[in-house]
């Protein structure tokens, strides 16, 4: 698959953080969009079916767990990078990774680390982007 086929949802609201990931990735290629809050975010998601998920934690009206939390629930095998500066807070870093969260990068960040992380999780991801089956049984 092509970079120039790969969808990128990043939720950020630092603008100078989101000009910087908007050039990195697509400088390579990806298709990027960004929303400012994670509400925003939320809504894009199962209209856009990103291929891989950049979000901080700390966002306007819903949290980047909740993105995360969201993500996974809803829809199968769209990877997300955590890019937080609350690197310190394991709590909340082990609760992105138990979330389904599948890296986190501290910020401040190398710029070629994060896209070298990107690249991984690319290598490795099943492209096939739907919602999860729900098991329902109705009896009558």
């Amino acid at each position: 698959m092509n970079n120039s086929d790969l969808k990128i949802l990043i939720a950020e609201d630092d603008v100078l953080m989101v000009k910087i990931l908007e050039f990195i990735l697509k400088k390579e290629g990806y298709q990027v969009t960004s929303c400012k809050d994670g509400l925003s975010a939320i809504e894009k998601i199962p209209v856009l079916l990103p291929d891989l998920i950049i979000t901080d934690i700390m966002l306007p009206f819903r949290s980047g767990l909740e993105i995360i939390g969201y993500s996974k629930e809803t829809f199968e095998n769209i990877p997300v990078i955590v890019v937080s500066s609350l690197g310190e807070e394991e709590g909340t870093v082990i609760e992105a990774f138990n979330l389904g969260a599948d890296d986190f990068v501290s910020k401040p960040f190398n710029p070629n680390e994060l896209l070298l992380r990107v690249k991984r999780l690319f290598a490795k991801k099943n492209y096939s982007i739907k919602p999860k089956e729900l098991n329902v049984t109705i009896s009558a």
